[in-house]
């Protein structure tokens, strides 16, 4: 499955493929999504964390211990816990993060679902949400999963990614585009 899928490659995708296929099997890929998700949002929200896992520093004990009290405090156990914990045991916890990006994309390729990155300048409300999934829904004729990322440097507008097409409606492009064209015309 890893090679029909360029997004899916390297040690990051052996690991999120070995993890996707033992989920599978134990019938708990949801649970296991969750719990990647959950660890994802304390990775983002947590400088410490965040240099926990990147920094070759640390050494794997360090990281174990620590890893474990994290998840404890996270409440994530299971495959995810145990998933993790080989990670940093092989030394591959600082590629966390590009494993949790395979591990979603073959779910999403499992489910028959596309992912769309959107980036925005404030965060949308459930409303809009719904909407945009609506409108990728009709373009794709898939369940769309969002990865939404704020970006106030857009200023206003959206960036929406889905697969090999891009659409860019953000505020800065139209007024760049507007620069552009006075430089050209003057």
């Amino acid at each position: 499955m890893a090679a029909e899928d360029p997004s899916v490659s390297g040690v990051s995708g052996r690991y999120a493929t070995a993890l996707f296929e033992l989920a599978r099997d134990e019938k708990s890929v949801d649970a296991v999504k969750a719990d990647l998700d959950k660890f994802e949002a304390m990775l983002n929200e947590s400088a410490d964390l965040k240099r926990l896992v990147r920094s070759p520093v640390f050494s794997a004990d360090a990281q174990a211990k620590a890893l474990n009290a994290v998840l404890d405090k996270a409440e994530i156990t299971g495959t995810s816990a145990k998933f993790l914990k080989v990670l940093t045991a092989n030394r591959r916890l600082f590629a966390v993060a590009d494993v949790i990006r395979a591990f979603r994309a073959l779910v999403a390729k499992f489910k028959g679902e596309a992912t769309a990155d959107v980036t925005v300048a404030e965060q949308l409300n459930d409303k809009n949400l719904d909407a945009l999934k609506t409108a990728l829904k009709s373009v794709t004729g898939k369940d769309v999963a969002l990865n939404v990322k704020v970006d106030p440097s857009i200023i206003g507008g959206l960036v929406v990614k889905l697969g090999s097409r891009m659409v860019d409606s953000s505020l800065r492009t139209k007024l760049n585009s507007i620069k552009h064209a006075m430089k050209e015309a003057g």
